[in-house]
Protein backbone atom coordinates (compact mmCIF):
# COMPACT_ATOMS: atom_id res chain seq x y z
CA UNK A 1 0.00 0.00 0.00
CA UNK A 2 1.24 3.53 -0.83
CA UNK A 3 0.90 6.42 1.50
CA UNK A 4 1.20 8.79 -1.45
CA UNK A 5 -0.95 11.69 -0.62
CA UNK A 6 0.25 14.30 2.77
CA UNK A 7 -1.79 16.20 4.73
CA UNK A 8 -1.01 18.73 6.86
CA UNK A 9 -2.78 20.14 10.25
CA UNK A 10 -5.12 23.41 9.73
CA UNK A 11 -4.11 25.03 12.56
CA UNK A 12 -6.78 27.08 12.68
CA UNK A 13 -9.29 24.50 12.87
CA UNK A 14 -7.85 22.50 14.88
CA UNK A 15 -7.19 22.29 18.81
CA UNK A 16 -5.10 19.93 21.08
CA UNK A 17 -6.92 19.65 25.15
CA UNK A 18 -6.49 17.47 28.13
CA UNK A 19 -8.68 17.66 30.80
CA UNK A 20 -6.94 16.41 34.23
CA UNK A 21 -9.62 16.82 37.35
CA UNK A 22 -8.86 19.02 40.30
CA UNK A 23 -8.94 18.25 43.81
CA UNK A 24 -11.39 15.24 42.03
CA UNK A 25 -14.39 17.98 42.12
CA UNK A 26 -13.58 20.22 39.13
CA UNK A 27 -12.09 19.45 35.69
CA UNK A 28 -8.89 21.60 34.04
CA UNK A 29 -9.06 22.52 30.60
CA UNK A 30 -5.76 22.87 29.01
CA UNK A 31 -4.34 23.33 25.50
CA UNK A 32 -1.20 23.00 23.35
CA UNK A 33 -0.95 26.34 21.54
CA UNK A 34 1.69 25.49 18.90
CA UNK A 35 1.88 22.09 17.26
CA UNK A 36 2.14 20.36 14.26
CA UNK A 37 0.71 17.25 12.31
CA UNK A 38 1.20 15.05 8.94
CA UNK A 39 -0.78 12.58 7.80
CA UNK A 40 0.27 9.94 4.38
CA UNK A 41 -2.61 8.42 2.72
CA UNK A 42 -3.33 6.48 -0.38
CA UNK A 43 -5.45 8.54 -1.89
CA UNK A 44 -8.64 9.75 0.67
CA UNK A 45 -8.45 6.81 2.25
CA UNK A 46 -7.34 7.39 5.89
CA UNK A 47 -6.62 3.70 6.86
CA UNK A 48 -3.34 2.48 7.53
CA UNK A 49 -2.36 6.40 7.32
CA UNK A 50 0.69 7.47 8.97
CA UNK A 51 0.32 9.65 11.26
CA UNK A 52 2.54 12.42 13.17
CA UNK A 53 1.96 14.56 15.69
CA UNK A 54 4.02 17.06 17.93
CA UNK A 55 3.63 19.99 20.37
CA UNK A 56 5.62 22.31 22.34
CA UNK A 57 5.39 21.76 25.74
CA UNK A 58 5.83 25.19 26.81
CA UNK A 59 2.98 26.41 24.38
CA UNK A 60 0.84 25.13 27.15
CA UNK A 61 -2.09 27.14 28.16
CA UNK A 62 -4.62 26.79 31.06
CA UNK A 63 -5.88 30.39 31.60
CA UNK A 64 -3.70 30.31 34.69
CA UNK A 65 -0.15 31.73 34.38
CA UNK A 66 0.96 30.42 37.38
CA UNK A 67 -0.34 26.94 37.13
CA UNK A 68 1.07 27.16 33.56
CA UNK A 69 4.94 27.94 34.95
CA UNK A 70 4.35 24.49 37.25
CA UNK A 71 3.48 22.77 34.23
CA UNK A 72 6.30 23.76 32.21
CA UNK A 73 8.84 23.19 35.30
CA UNK A 74 10.69 19.95 36.20
CA UNK A 75 7.58 18.78 38.28
CA UNK A 76 5.22 18.33 35.02
CA UNK A 77 6.78 18.71 31.24
CA UNK A 78 9.95 20.47 31.63
CA UNK A 79 9.52 22.09 28.65
CA UNK A 80 13.18 23.50 28.93
CA UNK A 81 14.80 20.29 28.64
CA UNK A 82 11.83 18.45 26.81
CA UNK A 83 10.86 21.11 24.29
CA UNK A 84 8.04 18.68 22.41
CA UNK A 85 6.01 15.91 22.71
CA UNK A 86 5.55 13.78 19.83
CA UNK A 87 3.08 11.34 18.66
CA UNK A 88 4.09 8.39 15.82
CA UNK A 89 0.94 6.45 14.87
CA UNK A 90 1.58 2.50 13.82
CA UNK A 91 -1.75 1.25 13.13
CA UNK A 92 -5.00 3.08 12.15
CA UNK A 93 -8.07 0.74 11.73
CA UNK A 94 -10.15 3.64 11.27
CA UNK A 95 -11.19 3.69 15.33
CA UNK A 96 -8.33 2.89 16.73
CA UNK A 97 -5.25 4.89 16.56
CA UNK A 98 -2.45 2.75 17.98
CA UNK A 99 1.24 4.69 18.20
CA UNK A 100 4.03 5.56 20.35
CA UNK A 101 3.76 8.20 22.52
CA UNK A 102 6.55 10.77 23.48
CA UNK A 103 6.23 12.71 26.70
CA UNK A 104 9.32 13.92 28.68
CA UNK A 105 11.78 10.99 27.88
CA UNK A 106 9.63 8.28 27.92
CA UNK A 107 7.94 6.51 24.72
CA UNK A 108 4.98 4.56 25.45
CA UNK A 109 2.34 3.13 22.81
CA UNK A 110 -1.03 4.54 23.29
CA UNK A 111 -4.44 3.84 21.94
CA UNK A 112 -6.68 6.56 21.34
CA UNK A 113 -10.14 6.45 19.90
CA UNK A 114 -10.27 8.20 16.45
CA UNK A 115 -13.81 9.29 14.81
CA UNK A 116 -13.15 9.90 11.11
CA UNK A 117 -15.61 12.47 10.08
CA UNK A 118 -15.02 12.55 6.69
CA UNK A 119 -13.95 14.95 3.83
CA UNK A 120 -15.02 17.86 2.20
CA UNK A 121 -13.92 20.73 0.56
CA UNK A 122 -14.29 24.07 1.51
CA UNK A 123 -15.21 27.85 0.30
CA UNK A 124 -11.37 28.05 -1.48
CA UNK A 125 -10.98 24.31 -3.20
CA UNK A 126 -9.42 23.03 -0.32
CA UNK A 127 -10.06 19.51 0.71
CA UNK A 128 -10.43 19.14 4.43
CA UNK A 129 -10.60 16.07 6.37
CA UNK A 130 -11.51 16.12 9.81
CA UNK A 131 -10.91 13.94 13.10
CA UNK A 132 -12.35 13.95 16.59
CA UNK A 133 -9.57 11.60 18.77
CA UNK A 134 -9.96 10.74 22.06
CA UNK A 135 -7.77 8.74 24.50
CA UNK A 136 -6.76 8.33 28.39
CA UNK A 137 -3.87 7.77 29.80
CA UNK A 138 -1.88 7.63 33.21
CA UNK A 139 0.16 11.22 33.29
CA UNK A 140 3.38 9.02 36.24
CA UNK A 141 3.85 6.56 33.26
CA UNK A 142 5.89 9.42 31.17
CA UNK A 143 7.08 10.68 34.39
CA UNK A 144 5.07 13.66 35.17
CA UNK A 145 5.10 12.99 38.87
CA UNK A 146 4.20 15.71 40.85
CA UNK A 147 1.37 15.08 43.47
CA UNK A 148 -0.16 16.98 46.44
CA UNK A 149 -2.73 15.99 48.84
CA UNK A 150 -5.09 18.39 50.32
CA UNK A 151 -5.51 18.49 54.26
CA UNK A 152 -9.05 16.48 53.66
CA UNK A 153 -7.02 13.97 51.61
CA UNK A 154 -7.66 14.43 48.29
CA UNK A 155 -5.30 14.45 45.79
CA UNK A 156 -5.04 17.75 44.12
CA UNK A 157 -4.41 16.17 40.46
CA UNK A 158 -5.53 13.05 39.04
CA UNK A 159 -2.70 10.51 37.58
CA UNK A 160 -5.47 10.04 34.29
CA UNK A 161 -5.35 12.53 31.87
CA UNK A 162 -8.11 12.71 28.81
CA UNK A 163 -7.02 13.66 25.47
CA UNK A 164 -9.02 15.85 23.47
CA UNK A 165 -8.15 16.24 19.99
CA UNK A 166 -10.27 18.07 17.16
CA UNK A 167 -8.50 18.37 13.56
CA UNK A 168 -8.48 19.32 10.13
CA UNK A 169 -6.23 18.23 7.86
CA UNK A 170 -5.38 19.88 4.87
CA UNK A 171 -4.69 18.09 1.18
CA UNK A 172 -1.17 19.03 0.12
CA UNK A 173 -1.83 18.77 -3.40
Amino acid sequence: MSNNTNWSIDNAHSEIAFKVKHMMISTVTGHFEDFQATAKTDGDNFVNADFQFSAKTGSINTKNKDRDTHLKSDDFFNAEKYPELKFVSKSFDGEKLIGDLTIRDVTKEVVLDADFNGIAVDPYGQTKAGFEISGQLNRKDFNLTWSAVTEAGSIVVSDKVKLVVDVQFIKQS
